[in-house]
């Protein structure tokens, strides 16, 4: 009896000293984030009581990843130990429509819940919609796979549309704090947010994940990023690999099972800003650039190439892709990319080998399924990557290792027009200099990046939206600046996202926007008109009041992208993406007050630059627009004296 008392106190003692401290710490992290909700921003204390929230939450995020296994273990009422190894809110297509679903991988089985609404004076509850024995899961092979004929991607001028909203509301929340105003305002604010960003979470995921019951159903779930695909695939077979049995769970164990989600969940909010306090970072906005390197780390030769994702209003984004390394077990890329930020956290890499066999076509995309090698992700630390100098870093995958360099630009810095000193270039230079010089109407850069463009690129993919690699385009500026023999060469020669971005990158680097300073305000106010026929004669009159080089470009530009944008069943870029791709482009003011305010995500999705997009947008709906026309007519509609 007395060995049995002092094990029993052993046991306890051993308890308290490996699990006290933690609940210590847990505890410590709730009264920390009381404290500051109490402290005023301007309080000396603050932003000590911030960094010790921050190490509070790493600590406590860092037990919770290699957390002993027991501690989230479930018995169930036949005495077997069942564990979560993984969840996560993910989208479901189910009855022809898109479900929020929280997904909870065990041991065993994987089971799909809803979260049910929470009453008055009731805890949350999660209901089972369904359950799949991991002996009885498998995922379908490209041949057994059924294509899903009402998969239908959302529209990206309404995913964008969303996050201007959002980005309103938010800026609107902040000044409303700023000026201590009414919390009942404040919450109506951000209840308003969470339905957008909700909505914007529920519509923009494409990338198809497929699960089999071998014996019944499949289902179907649609994930923003590959990357978490992969990760939901991987820790599936991975558990597959032990000896599991199929069985069947009677409706007490299931109701027992579903009732322990709630406790044993690691995600309990979804991704969206409007559920993070606001003492956490909300985020980087502007320009990331990111060289990779090399890798290394691979068994066999293979066609190599990696692509670079980043999160945005909750979910992940693919953002760049390098080209492919052929036959190599050590590929060497050294290509660098400017990546745009929108609140992005995180940084991820992936390695893929590159397939050729047309035979392996994914039904849901009319796509390649590429093999993934490799993945990592790296949390983008403002401190860090804000130095101008080069930040040198490494992923390690499965083995392989990516080597990259990176360092961030405000979007202030990066969108900037500066004249340039050298006139005898192209880039920084007015236009009216340039086609003088050249005794052309549209300048040479202009015409010969757009020809490229349409000989071998009308059909690429993300057209004009995927990044160039900067060193690329930075060497196609060198040469039409010094007006090089071999341009021609060059631009036969090179990636045609490349000679996309040297085209934006003129337009970009103009000391003044194409559609010039002078008309700025005018054009704002004129797409800003209610009445149809007022706003169509204020536009054409803008477009008369044009120096003629930048009205001969801006037309010549507008029936190139009108081309493109008919080939949008290839390319995926229609009107609308355009627009937001050149609209802020060719309209950015030179001059931009800055007032320290340049990492809000209202400065990305303002209301100036919404109309920067719906006054390109109007002329690219517009039917066509003859030159020699808006010139016959400027007698009739001009309004000097």
């Amino acid at each position: 009896m007395e060995i049995l008392l002092i094990f029993r106190l052993c046991c306890n003692c051993t308890y308290a000293l490996l699990y006290k401290p933690i609940d210590r710490v847990t505890r410590s992290t709730l009264v920390l984030h009381d404290l500051l909700k109490h402290t005023p921003v301007d309080h000396p204390d603050y932003p000590l009581l911030q960094d010790a929230l921050r190490i509070s939450q790493n600590f406590l995020s860092s037990i919770n990843e290699d957390i002993d296994p027991r501690r989230t273990a479930v018995t169930t009422p036949k005495g077997e130990t069942r564990q979560l190894v993984r969840d996560g809110f993910l989208v479901e297509l189910s009855e022809n429509s898109r479900k929020l679903r929280h997904l909870f991988l065990f041991t065993d089985l994987l089971l799909c819940a809803k979260l049910k609404k929470a009453t008055v004076g009731k805890h949350q509850q999660y209901d089972c919609k369904w359950y799949i024995p991991l002996a009885d899961l498998v995922f379908p092979s490209l041949e057994e796979s059924e294509p899903i004929p009402q998969l239908h991607a959302t529209p990206d001028h309404e995913i964008e549309e969303m996050k201007a909203k959002i980005s309103v509301l938010k800026s609107e929340i902040q000044k409303e704090k700023k000026a201590k105003g009414s919390s009942r305002t404040i919450e109506r604010l951000k209840k308003k947010m969470f339905e957008y960003e909700s909505w914007l979470l529920l519509f923009s995921p494409t990338i198809p994940f497929r699960i089999h019951n071998k014996n019944g159903k499949s289902y179907l779930f649609l994930l923003s990023s590959d990357y978490e695909r992969s990760e939901w695939r991987e820790a599936i077979q991975k558990l597959q690999k032990k000896d599991l049995q199929a069985f069947a769970l009677s409706s007490l164990e299931l109701q027992f099972l579903t009732g322990t989600c709630l406790k044993l969940r690691t995600v309990h909010n979804m991704p969206i800003i409007s559920n993070k306090d606001d003492d956490e970072s909300s985020g980087l906005y502007g320009f990331l650039h990111v060289i990779v390197h090399s890798a290394k780390g691979f068994d066999h030769s293979a066609n190599l190439y990696c692509t670079l994702e980043v999160d945005s209003f909750g979910y992940f984004v693919s953002k760049a892709k390098t080209r492919v390394f052929r036959d190599t077990t050590e590929p060497e890329w050294n290509e660098e990319f400017e990546i745009e930020l929108e609140g992005s956290q995180y940084l991820r890499i992936l390695c893929y080998e590159k397939c050729y066999d047309k035979s392996k076509l994914n039904k849901d995309n009319n796509e390649i399924v590429d093999k993934i090698m490799g993945k990592g992700q790296i949390q983008l630390d403002p401190q860090a990557v804000q130095s101008k100098n080069w930040h040198v870093d490494v992923i390690e995958m499965n083995g392989i290792k990516v080597e990259f360099s990176m360092k961030f630009s405000s979007r202030d810095m990066s969108l900037k027009r500066t004249p340039s000193k050298k006139q005898t270039g192209v880039f920084g230079v007015k236009i009216s200099v340039v086609t003088k010089r050249e005794r052309s109407k549209v300048p040479y850069i202009v015409r010969q990046c757009i020809e490229e463009v349409e000989k071998r690129g009308i059909e690429e993919v993300g057209i004009y939206r995927i990044s160039g690699v900067a060193t690329d385009i930075q060497a196609l500026k060198a040469a039409f600046d010094a007006n090089s023999k071999d341009i021609l060469m060059m631009l036969s020669d090179m990636d045609i996202n490349a000679i996309a971005g040297t085209l934006k990158l003129y337009f970009r680097e103009l000391p003044e926007p194409l559609l010039t300073d002078k008309l700025y305000l005018a054009f704002m106010e004129g797409i800003a008109l209610s009445d149809p026929a007022a706003r169509e004669n204020c536009m054409m009159h803008l477009l008369r009041s044009l120096p003629d080089p930048n009205l001969m470009t801006f037309l010549f530009l507008l029936q190139h992208l009108k081309r493109v944008a008919e080939k949008e069943p290839l390319n995926k870029m229609s009107l609308h993406n355009l627009a937001t791709v050149f609209g802020p482009t060719l309209l950015r003011p030179s001059e931009v007050e800055s007032k320290g305010h340049t990492n809000l995500a209202s400065d990305i999705w303002s209301h100036d630059v919404m109309a920067q997009v719906q006054v390109l947008l109007y002329y690219l709906q517009h039917p066509p627009i003859s030159f020699s026309e808006l010139k016959r007519n400027t007698l009739y509609y001009s309004t000097d004296v």
